[in-house]
């Protein structure tokens, strides 16, 4: 794949995707397993990894720009994860820590105490995924509160289990047919600038989404005294990437501690260097009272944690457990994660990509019509697609064909929201590779425009 800055990155490609492989795996699936999301964007079946870079089935090579869905912020297969998941898997695979003790989970949770915003004393729960972290905050909260409501966001994506999908609302498939969720939980405006809900146009709003949620929300229906916590994104992820402005968090924390509300933030997705910082909330200068954690968490081995206020875990001992969740080989493989983005400096290398990257989108967004807003910190960064400038009118169909010309030329990419796709490689990405595979996606930006 040649590109226009004078670099040159070589993929194998073996046959047109989807080879014959690749289309005999997908119909053995289709016979014993649920379609889940499949095969929204394009029928790839994926057979290894190794950095940026992973194989089909048929031997064709792709750049990946989701990162496994955000949970390989280290590279596939990275040795030093890869190592770690080896040497633990020969001493001990599972004991269960929520009976017993191991230090495995205890060192896990130092480092967590340490790398997430806050000097205060913290605990954590340790559990099996991101969805499960959302349950455990949920549970918690109201536990400690002795409060039963809590206040989410639109746009929101925090899971798809019962009581995770109750604060999720990015789209109605997630929840058709699954009333009723778990009670108690009211959804007000996230901060989308681009479209903004009240029709306003920020700076001279003067965040009247925070002010809202005062004036009209916690006056009028939702007592404040009954909510446990807030939960939110600091940066939305299956919303559309959408970033807040500056002080949106700020203010929203201060509205929160008026009424002894809980701010609980979701960096399920936008953690672990992502933005490049340990949590996306540190940009909006916010302390939060939990955390919760997953996806890049455990290196590509399934693993969540809730990390708290010390005071708030004050719930009695086997009021939530759980026995697959931090197992002595997902806590080694997210302490090795941890490690290769401390040494090899990836929450540094995220900035640095990830501003280079957005300065490549801001061309875009003037040359072309389709590209309407460009946002993103670090490696987490989404595009919107549009009709035209002028409506602004969501183009769903557009943001769906480029990536799927996309994955033709070599590029892995997915979609966020209705009419976004997400440029979030894994943090190890160099220049080469990131130039090879933004321009695959503008030759598939430009493609798509000439159809229209």
């Amino acid at each position: 794949m040649k590109t226009n800055r004078k670099t040159k990155v070589s993929l194998k490609r073996v046959c047109e995707a989807p080879g014959p492989k690749a289309k005999m795996w997908v119909k053995r699936d289709n016979a014993v397993l649920s379609p889940y999301n499949r095969p929204y964007y394009y029928p790839m079946v994926v057979e290894k990894g190794h950095g940026c870079i992973v194989e089909d089935v048929d031997g064709n090579e792709y750049i990946d720009f989701n990162s496994g869905l955000g949970a390989m912020n280290v590279g596939h297969c990275h040795p030093e994860v890869v190592k770690a998941i080896a040497d633990q898997s020969k001493r001990l695979l599972h004991y269960s820590y929520t009976d017993f003790y191991y230090r495995y989970a205890v060192e896990l949770a130092e480092k967590l105490n340490k790398i997430t915003p806050g000097s205060f004393a913290k605990k954590v729960f340790l559990s099996g995924s991101g969805a499960e972290s959302i349950e455990a905050f949920a549970k918690v909260a109201r536990w400690h509160s002795k409060r039963p409501q809590f206040l989410a966001f639109t746009g929101a994506f925090h899971g798809r289990s019962m009581g995770a999908l109750s604060f999720t609302a990015s789209s109605i498939v997630q929840k058709a047919r699954y009333f009723p969720t778990m009670p108690g939980v009211e959804h007000v405006p996230y901060a989308y600038c681009y479209r903004c809900p009240f029709k306003m146009e920020f700076p001279d709003c003067d965040y009247y989404c925070v002010d809202f949620i005062d004036d009209w929300v916690l006056k009028k229906f939702l007592p404040p005294q009954e909510v446990a916590a807030s939960l939110i994104e600091p940066i939305q992820g299956e919303g559309g990437y959408i970033v807040p402005p500056k002080d949106y968090h700020r203010r929203l924390k201060k509205l929160m501690d008026k009424y002894g509300i809980l701010y609980a933030v979701d960096e399920v997705q936008s953690g672990m260097g992502r933005t490049g910082k340990w949590c996306a909330i540190e940009h909006f200068g916010v302390t939060p009272d939990i955390v919760c954690m997953s996806k890049a968490l455990g290196g590509g081995i399934s693993l969540g944690a809730t990390i708290g206020r010390a005071e708030i875990y004050d719930w009695d001992a086997g009021s939530h457990c759980t026995t697959l969740g931090g197992t002595p080989v997902a806590c080694e493989a997210a302490l090795a994660t941890m490690r290769v983005i401390e040494k090899e400096k990836l929450k540094e290398n995220a900035t640095k990509q990830g501003a280079y990257v957005m300065k490549r989108l801001e061309e875009w967004k003037r040359q072309y019509e389709i590209v309407g807003d460009v946002r993103g910190k670090g490696l987490m960064i989404g595009v919107e697609i549009i009709k035209d400038k002028k409506s602004k009118m969501k183009d769903g169909e557009a943001a769906h064909d480029i990536i799927h010309h996309a994955w033709k030329k070599g590029v892995v990419a997915i979609g966020a929201g209705e009419n976004c796709f997400r440029i979030a490689p894994p943090l190890v990405i160099t220049r080469d590779l990131l130039d090879a595979g933004l321009d695959a996606l503008e030759e598939s930006i430009k493609e798509v425009e000439n159809q229209k």
